[in-house]
């Protein structure tokens, strides 16, 4: 057996940003979502929200959702170890989003408070959850809460596109779809060989 002597591969040099931290978030701004209040109770038993459009569903089974936090934010010094509700805003909540964002609205959101957990009411849904994980983010809070108790209302949600609030609009293409697909019902990630057509 002949030996070839090979140069080794050269080290690549990591590669740095090219992008500023407004560039980033101008890019992260593209990836429509809903908006989100998320309630918990302060140590004194005071309601406290964060507005929030980092949410995200993560299981089923168990069932799971996450909301990144700023670090820092008070809602994420509350929610280690408290349960807390994610209050999806309805296109009717925009005074209440606005108002734990920082831009105080005329007079008090309207609020109910069932098993320690404060929930705004209006909401599109809600889910009310438990602690479960809370994971480094960088400059954000990973909050990851078993879902306890949810509600889903007949109202439009709230939309946060492109720095700017939005309401929903008309079906791409003019077609509803009716399940996600990496759902487990639709079996997308789980070895299917041929799709049907649309």
């Amino acid at each position: 057996m002949n030996a070839t002597n090979t140069a080794p591969a050269p080290i690549e040099e990591p590669l740095e940003n090219t992008f500023t931290s407004r560039d980033l978030r101008k890019t992260f701004g593209k990836f429509g979502t809903g908006v989100t209040v998320v309630t918990c109770q302060t140590p004194e038993g005071t309601p406290h929200g964060a507005t929030v459009n980092a949410f995200t569903a993560v299981s089923l089974d168990p069932p799971l959702a996450q909301v990144t936090l700023i670090r820092g934010n008070k809602a994420g010094q509350y929610l280690e170890d408290s349960p807390f509700a994610i209050n999806i805003m309805s296109v009717n909540q925009l005074d209440v989003c606005l108002n734990f964002a920082g831009k105080p609205m005329k007079g008090s959101p309207a609020w109910r408070c069932e098993d320690g957990i404060p929930v705004l009411e209006g909401n599109a849904a809600t889910l009310e959850c438990k602690p479960w994980r809370i994971y480094d983010g960088g400059d954000h809070l990973i909050v990851i809460g078993e879902v306890i108790a949810l509600e889903v209302n007949d109202v439009e949600p709230l939309l946060f596109v492109s720095g700017k609030f939005r309401e929903t609009g008309r079906f791409a293409q003019g077609a509803p779809w009716d399940a996600s697909g990496d759902s487990l019902a639709m079996g997308w990630f789980e070895g299917s060989t041929s799709f049907d057509s649309l």
